[in-house]
């Protein structure tokens, strides 16, 4: 706040005191950055059913098949987890390599989030996450 020394002995202050409007609209903002990413994670969706689509595996496509239980194929060999990234780095010799994963719709989360990780270190920057055909997926079932 201000005081007023002017010659004015009585008169009014005509300046507004904005700090209190301050206040309020930081704190609002603080609000609104704190709760704005728990509202988006908490929208609950229905991921869309994918049609069927016929792609050639080109020569320099490697699958990487996780199982329910977490076991790791490189194409048909069974690999530890571990050394996936050091398989791929080998496999990718002039940086054009494709990966396709699929992942047992079973198994955790974090064992494929790992295998995305070795994937993308081993420098491969296509790859892509092989799913059945809506109408074959429902006919398993």
């Amino acid at each position: 706040m201000s005081m007023d020394n002017s010659n004015n002995e009585g008169g009014m202050m005509s300046e507004i005191n904005v700090t209190p409007l301050v206040d309020v609209m930081l704190v609002l903002l603080t609000v609104f950055i704190v709760t704005a990413p728990l509202l988006m994670n908490s929208v609950s969706v229905k991921l869309p059913k994918v049609a069927a689509t016929t792609t050639l595996q080109k020569i320099n496509d490697v699958k990487v098949s996780i199982t329910a239980a977490a076991e790791v194929f490189l194409d048909q060999t069974k690999i530890p987890a571990a050394s996936l990234e050091r398989e791929l780095k080998r496999r990718n010799v002039q940086g054009d390599l494709q990966v396709q994963i699929m992942a047992d719709e079973h198994v955790q989360y974090l064992e494929v989030a790992k295998a995305m990780a070795q994937i993308q270190r081993a420098g491969v920057s296509k790859f892509t996450f092989v799913m059945l055909p809506d109408n074959v997926a429902q006919s398993a079932h």
